[in-house]
């Protein structure tokens, strides 16, 4: 039902951006004067090709490259939406240029021109950026009542499914083993595909070379396909599963994991956080992996000191970071929360929807726990 109530909602929305887009920039841009027809079928096929990829999101023999295409629809939808909001914009101090045929007509071809320019240089640019491997991104944590140095390499929102399969998740366990890691943590969105699906994808996550062992929490898409039989596939790879529990690495740090927020919209495996911390040392630093940055809201009097979290893609594709605020507190890069805790989020490896990114690069983290000096 919440997929169901998610898919209509999510046509109703690019139905009313490819119109507004279309109606307040492409409709009125005077070089478009004489092929109008044929701009408005193509909005109305693209409207046509993301109903459909919401219709078939779950189809099993639906084709990776009509996948990929037709979600590719949704990001051109929203990034040629902000190009018209600021056309529209722009077109208002235009409006009130004195009247002088000649010039006003100068103006608005020059503006055309220019703003037909930046809408191919968004779009161009955000699937190059989408297509590009994950960048290296090290981050120094100073932690209270440390012991000693420690390394953490995070990688979270692969969503290995249809269109980043095995062959990503290989180069991405190939990036990882170069990073020397201490601990590796899977912050969750691993896979968007039953686990009948998964075959061979996810296993080279066997073969990361970590010191301490390689640890997961699922995030809210593995509740869409069964997130007790992924956990379980997981597990079978050599990776220790976190559902609410917590480890104590090498005398070192309490490392605990929650299970995703959405459980409790399923009312199936909610997180706990008080079963997570129950066998915790107080007196050693407390690291949590949870999926969603808001479970930050969940926290509080509990001693933890550092938050791993994903979720949110740095917003993806610039400026929908925006709207991801509204429902997170925490977008992207690192957060002192409170006086005790802090929290990491990480723009993600992987993409879901089109395979775009503007100004939210995908990355795999590497975190540097140090000692904190008094």
């Amino acid at each position: 039902m919440f997929r169901l109530s998610f898919a209509f909602a999510a046509i109703a929305v690019l139905s009313l951006i490819n119109f507004y887009s279309y109606k307040r920039f492409l409709k009125r841009l005077d070089i478009f004067c004489k092929i109008q027809g044929v701009i408005k079928w193509l909005m109305v096929l693209m409207t046509l090709c993301e109903i459909f990829y919401f219709a078939v999101l779950r189809l099993d023999n639906l084709d990776p490259i009509l996948y990929l295409l037709f979600s590719a629809m949704i990001g051109v939808s929203f990034m040629l939406f902000c190009v018209a909001i600021v056309y529209d914009l722009f077109h208002i101090p235009y409006a009130k240029i004195p009247h002088d045929y000649s010039r006003r007509l100068f103006i608005k071809m020059v503006f055309d021109v220019t703003m037909l320019i930046l809408a191919f240089s968004y779009i161009a640019k955000g699937f190059i950026n989408g297509m590009k491997a994950p960048r290296i991104k090290e981050v120094d944590v100073f932690i209270n009542g440390l012991a000693s140095e420690l390394s953490i390499v995070q990688i979270t929102d692969l969503h290995i499914g249809k269109t980043l399969g095995k062959a990503f998740m290989d180069d991405v366990v190939k990036q990882i083993n170069t990073l020397d890691a201490d601990i590796v943590v899977i912050t969750g969105d691993l896979v968007d595909m039953p686990v009948g699906q998964i075959g061979d994808k996810l296993d080279s996550l066997s073969s990361i070379e970590s010191r301490l062992g390689v640890y997961y929490v699922p995030g809210n898409h593995e509740y869409f396909y069964g997130v007790n039989a992924i956990m379980d596939h997981v597990r079978s790879l050599g990776v220790h599963v976190l559902s609410n529990r917590s480890i104590v690495i090498n005398h070192t740090i309490n490392l605990a994991g929650v299970m995703d927020m959405m459980g409790k919209r399923f009312d199936f495996e909610p997180p706990d956080l008080a079963k997570a911390l129950l066998h915790v040392k107080p007196e050693l630093p407390t690291i949590l992996l949870a999926h969603q940055p808001k479970f930050v809201n969940e926290i509080n009097d509990e001693k933890i000191d550092l938050i791993l979290s994903g979720h949110t893609h740095g917003g993806q594709i610039f400026p929908f970071g925006l709207l991801v605020l509204l429902d997170q507190p925490y977008l992207s890069g690192l957060y002192q929360h409170s006086k005790q805790t802090q929290i990491f989020v990480s723009n993600g490896a992987g993409y879901w929807g089109p395979a775009v990114r503007i100004l939210a690069p995908s990355e795999i983290i590497k975190l540097t726990l140090k000692v904190k000096k008094a």
